[in-house]
């Protein structure tokens, strides 16, 4: 399984990134290879002050060896193996009117002494966090989050959207982070479910992130903008880096784990104001937004 999934994130970094590409025009994609000294490394796809992505990045990794302390307090266990892969992006538009979305697609093994799995799991889904918010927009991204899910049981689309929405809070913000998607966790063997029924589902959401997102990106990216627009984009990107360095379990599993730092710190946005006690007029698009991220809705 850990073969068959790592080769699937090689081939799905490629597409990703040779369609952003062909969607920014300008900007390509660096590409870092690293090698983590305990075992594992990855290849790292980062997208700089492009006429579309103002900043982004699509990474895989494939890590293994001795269980950190931190997995091995969590799984209650003294010793013990590991190894885990995924794919993880994170996109920030120049144009405000143009949403950032992050999605990641991962896999887990665990071993015994004697080098047997004793425990296995898929994670993953993706997000969209819009800073000027078209209802259409949402409409559609969680409308193909929600047929990729019904593909493979009815009641996915509605538990992993509910579980996006509670995951996805600044807590002490009291707000989400955007407008949803999915986010699923500890996808295991079950009686109803193999590992390659497991598999084939993450893999299908995974197949399903550009149409998801590249329409969105199409429409909003020509659309012209203030410095208005573009200064409330920067406070909320604000929120977005406070989510992800103060709630955020894959940060905070890569900064405990002695990952590559550049690698974890890429989903964060290359220009960020925070403005003290900064609220927007009544009646505005801005306050709708707030409006709206402080009571997630049912989008289809």
């Amino acid at each position: 399984m850990k073969d068959q999934f790592y080769a699937y994130i090689q081939q799905l970094q490629d597409t990703i990134t040779n369609e952003l590409e062909k969607i920014d025009g300008k900007a390509t994609f660096r590409e870092d290879l690293w090698d983590r000294p305990e075992g594992g490394g990855g290849r790292t796809r980062v997208i700089e002050n492009g006429n579309v992505f103002e900043k982004g990045g699509v990474n895989i990794s494939a890590v293994h060896g001795e269980l950190p302390e931190i997995l091995r307090k969590q799984f209650k266990v003294e010793t013990g193996n590991f190894f885990a892969c995924g794919l993880s992006l994170v996109l920030h538009p120049v144009n405000p009117f143009v949403p950032t979305v992050h999605a990641n697609w991962r896999y887990f093994e665990m071993y015994n002494e004697k080098g047997e799995i004793v425990t296995q799991w898929f994670g993953g889904g993706q997000d969209l966090t819009p800073y000027y918010l078209f209802d259409e927009d949402a409409i559609h991204f969680h409308t193909v989050c929600k047929e990729a899910c019904d593909k493979h049981h009815k009641d996915f689309y509605l538990t992993y959207k509910e579980t996006c929405d509670n995951y996805f809070w600044n807590a002490h913000r009291n707000e989400a982070r955007g407008v949803g998607g999915l986010f699923f966790d500890y996808l295991k063997e079950t009686k109803e479910f193999s590992m390659q029924d497991r598999y084939n589902f993450v893999t299908e959401v995974g197949n399903s992130f550009l149409n998801s997102y590249v329409p969105i990106v199409t429409k909003r990216k020509e659309t012209e903008y203030t410095k208005e627009h573009k200064d409330w984009q920067e406070v909320r990107r604000g929120r977005y880096v406070e989510f992800n360095l103060v709630h955020d379990r894959g940060t905070l599993f890569g900064l405990k784990t002695n990952g590559r730092i550049e690698s974890i710190l890429m989903s964060l946005p290359p220009v960020v104001q925070w403005k003290y006690d900064h609220v927007p007029v009544e009646g505005t698009e801005e306050a709708r937004l707030l409006e709206v991220l402080a009571n997630p809705k049912t989008w289809v």
